[in-house]
């Protein structure tokens, strides 16, 4: 089916965040081409006229100037928080070129958020930004898997666009998001990227509000066999499977010589290799602790 593509004139485009790690949420887009099966961001239908499912339409953002972007020297934002900043609309429009433009050189430091390696056309922009970090969420290296989950870029493309970020000193991040429960193997995917990468971050699939059911219903036509266990962690709220991967993952982190957390914390913003890998599974735990811990730094 072909995505209704269309032009919206915003108002502006630095909104501020209320996620820990940032101070500005910034999305050039509404809507995302890439479908993701498991996309929380769906909920942004609620402030649309889109009929259309979620996946099958893109608006375009055009704002104004941004005013004394320099004002902006010292502060984060967070590229990508309900959409795709690199999707296919990105190679036409370039609206995030366009962004990266009018904050180039003001101080600001940037997160970038994607699934795609069409981020390698701003490599040369994004380095000059302080701080500057690039994460791509995998959560399979099984290419038909991922096919029936997504429709972003092949797992090798992102692996390799990681690889030359890494290798131009940008900071980078092996997203292994979100996890889903019997389906994603946490180990051979860091084992794929821990040389490329300077941080890995391993979050749940967390469900919620009329997401949950689609989720589970997805599940059940695509495996079936996973039916008990999803009914377990998602009707019962039983977190055995997450403490177990925790204790999993911690021994597997020492075995190979890398820092496991149980944290975000911002201690860990210098990230180095071995990479720092954090175990994010816990959100009502974190996320009111990171955000407290913003408020005192």
């Amino acid at each position: 089916m072909t995505v209704q593509i269309n032009e919206v004139e915003a108002k502006g485009i630095m909104t501020a965040s209320n996620l820990p790690v940032a101070d500005f949420s910034v999305n050039p887009y509404v809507g995302c081409a890439f479908a993701c099966t498991y996309c929380y961001a769906s909920f942004m239908k609620r402030f649309t006229n889109h009929r259309e499912p979620w996946g099958d339409f893109v608006d375009v953002k055009f704002w104004p100037p941004i005013k004394h972007p320099e004002k902006h020297a010292g502060k984060e934002a967070f590229l990508g928080s309900v959409c795709d900043p690199y999707q296919p609309a990105e190679k036409t429009y370039g609206r995030t070129r366009a962004l990266l433009e009018e904050l180039a050189g003001s101080g600001i430091s940037i997160s970038i958020a994607t699934k795609s390696d069409l981020v390698l056309r701003d490599l040369d922009l994004i380095k000059t930004f302080p701080n500057a970090r690039v994460s791509w969420s995998i959560n399979t290296l099984d290419e038909d898997v991922r096919r029936a989950m997504d429709k972003a870029v092949p797992i090798r493309r992102k692996l390799d666009a990681m690889r030359r970020f890494y290798e131009a000193g940008v900071r980078t991040t092996c997203f292994i998001s979100p996890i889903m429960p019997g389906i994603t193997d946490c180990k051979e995917i860091i084992l794929e990227a821990k040389d490329i990468c300077n941080l890995v971050w391993l979050e749940n699939l967390n469900l919620r509000g009329d997401y949950k059911p689609r989720i589970l219903n997805w599940i059940h036509a695509t495996h079936p066999g996973l039916d008990g266990l999803y009914e377990g962690i998602y009707q019962h709220r039983d977190r055995t499977y997450w403490s177990g991967l925790d204790d999993e993952m911690r021994a597997f982190c020492a075995e190979q010589g890398m820092p496991y957390v149980r944290d975000d914390d911002s201690q860990y913003a210098e990230f180095g290799n071995p990479p720092v890998v954090v175990n994010y599974f816990f959100h009502e735990e974190l996320i009111p602790s990171a955000k407290k811990r913003a408020a005192h730094a």
